[in-house]
Protein backbone atom coordinates (compact mmCIF):
# COMPACT_ATOMS: atom_id res chain seq x y z
CA UNK A 1 0.00 0.00 0.00
CA UNK A 2 1.41 3.33 -1.07
CA UNK A 3 1.48 6.02 1.57
CA UNK A 4 2.80 9.57 1.38
CA UNK A 5 3.15 11.52 4.61
CA UNK A 6 3.84 15.23 4.68
CA UNK A 7 5.26 17.07 7.69
CA UNK A 8 6.96 20.32 8.59
CA UNK A 9 4.06 22.72 8.28
CA UNK A 10 3.17 25.28 10.92
CA UNK A 11 2.56 28.91 11.74
CA UNK A 12 5.24 31.37 10.65
CA UNK A 13 5.52 35.12 10.27
CA UNK A 14 5.81 36.69 6.85
CA UNK A 15 9.41 36.53 5.68
CA UNK A 16 10.06 33.32 7.59
CA UNK A 17 10.92 29.83 6.39
CA UNK A 18 9.72 26.27 6.73
CA UNK A 19 11.05 22.98 5.41
CA UNK A 20 8.32 20.57 4.36
CA UNK A 21 9.00 16.84 4.04
CA UNK A 22 7.27 14.13 2.05
CA UNK A 23 8.12 10.57 3.09
CA UNK A 24 6.99 7.60 1.03
CA UNK A 25 6.30 4.01 1.94
CA UNK A 26 5.08 1.19 -0.27
CA UNK A 27 7.00 2.41 -3.26
CA UNK A 28 10.44 3.53 -4.20
CA UNK A 29 10.77 7.07 -5.48
CA UNK A 30 13.36 5.97 -8.00
CA UNK A 31 12.20 6.61 -11.59
CA UNK A 32 9.16 8.56 -10.40
CA UNK A 33 8.53 12.26 -10.26
CA UNK A 34 7.35 13.94 -7.07
CA UNK A 35 5.38 17.13 -6.93
CA UNK A 36 4.18 19.60 -4.33
CA UNK A 37 0.80 21.26 -4.68
CA UNK A 38 -1.17 23.52 -2.39
CA UNK A 39 -4.80 24.22 -1.70
CA UNK A 40 -5.86 27.50 -0.14
CA UNK A 41 -9.37 28.09 1.24
CA UNK A 42 -11.78 28.86 -1.56
CA UNK A 43 -9.21 28.19 -4.26
CA UNK A 44 -8.39 25.33 -6.60
CA UNK A 45 -5.41 23.08 -6.05
CA UNK A 46 -2.31 24.84 -7.34
CA UNK A 47 1.02 23.49 -8.57
CA UNK A 48 4.03 24.57 -6.51
CA UNK A 49 7.09 22.53 -7.58
CA UNK A 50 8.11 19.11 -8.85
CA UNK A 51 11.27 17.11 -9.33
CA UNK A 52 12.39 13.98 -11.10
CA UNK A 53 13.64 11.43 -8.58
CA UNK A 54 17.23 11.59 -9.79
CA UNK A 55 17.04 15.33 -9.28
CA UNK A 56 17.99 16.04 -12.85
CA UNK A 57 14.90 18.08 -13.64
CA UNK A 58 12.78 20.39 -11.57
CA UNK A 59 9.89 22.69 -12.24
CA UNK A 60 8.50 25.62 -10.23
CA UNK A 61 5.42 27.78 -10.33
CA UNK A 62 6.24 31.38 -11.17
CA UNK A 63 4.81 32.49 -7.83
CA UNK A 64 7.47 30.59 -5.86
CA UNK A 65 10.54 30.79 -8.11
CA UNK A 66 13.53 32.14 -6.23
CA UNK A 67 11.85 31.51 -2.86
CA UNK A 68 11.13 27.76 -2.76
CA UNK A 69 13.49 24.89 -3.48
CA UNK A 70 12.64 21.20 -4.00
CA UNK A 71 15.15 18.43 -3.35
CA UNK A 72 15.36 14.67 -2.89
CA UNK A 73 17.17 12.29 -0.56
CA UNK A 74 17.10 8.88 -2.18
CA UNK A 75 18.34 6.99 0.86
CA UNK A 76 15.46 8.32 2.93
CA UNK A 77 12.85 8.04 0.19
CA UNK A 78 11.99 11.60 1.04
CA UNK A 79 11.43 14.81 -0.87
CA UNK A 80 11.83 18.22 0.73
CA UNK A 81 10.35 21.61 -0.07
CA UNK A 82 12.35 24.47 1.42
CA UNK A 83 10.11 27.52 1.62
CA UNK A 84 11.78 30.90 2.21
CA UNK A 85 10.56 34.50 2.28
CA UNK A 86 7.05 33.26 2.97
CA UNK A 87 4.16 35.54 2.16
CA UNK A 88 0.62 35.65 3.51
CA UNK A 89 -0.63 34.35 0.16
CA UNK A 90 1.46 31.17 0.63
CA UNK A 91 -0.98 30.08 3.33
CA UNK A 92 -2.45 26.73 2.27
CA UNK A 93 -2.47 23.00 2.82
CA UNK A 94 0.60 21.64 1.05
CA UNK A 95 0.31 18.17 -0.50
CA UNK A 96 2.89 15.97 -2.11
CA UNK A 97 2.13 13.56 -4.93
CA UNK A 98 3.88 10.91 -7.02
CA UNK A 99 3.71 10.55 -10.77
CA UNK A 100 4.67 7.10 -12.05
CA UNK A 101 4.63 7.83 -15.77
CA UNK A 102 5.33 11.51 -16.20
CA UNK A 103 8.13 13.89 -15.37
CA UNK A 104 7.91 16.88 -13.03
CA UNK A 105 4.64 18.05 -14.54
CA UNK A 106 2.47 20.90 -13.19
CA UNK A 107 -0.76 19.09 -14.13
CA UNK A 108 -2.22 17.38 -11.04
CA UNK A 109 -4.03 14.81 -13.21
CA UNK A 110 -0.59 13.32 -14.05
CA UNK A 111 -0.09 12.24 -10.42
CA UNK A 112 -1.20 8.87 -9.11
CA UNK A 113 -0.72 8.97 -5.35
CA UNK A 114 -1.37 11.81 -2.92
CA UNK A 115 -0.66 12.56 0.70
CA UNK A 116 -3.07 14.16 3.16
CA UNK A 117 -1.20 17.43 3.39
CA UNK A 118 0.42 19.68 5.95
CA UNK A 119 -0.91 23.12 6.88
CA UNK A 120 1.24 26.18 6.32
CA UNK A 121 -0.07 29.41 7.82
CA UNK A 122 1.76 32.69 7.25
CA UNK A 123 0.83 35.62 9.43
CA UNK A 124 1.15 39.08 7.96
Amino acid sequence: QVQLVESGGGLVQAGGSLRLSCAASGLMFSSYAVGWFRRAPGKDREFVAAISWNGGRSNYADSVKGRFSISTVNAKNTVYLQTNSLKFEDTAVYLCAVSRFWGPDPDPSKYDFWGQGTQVTVSS
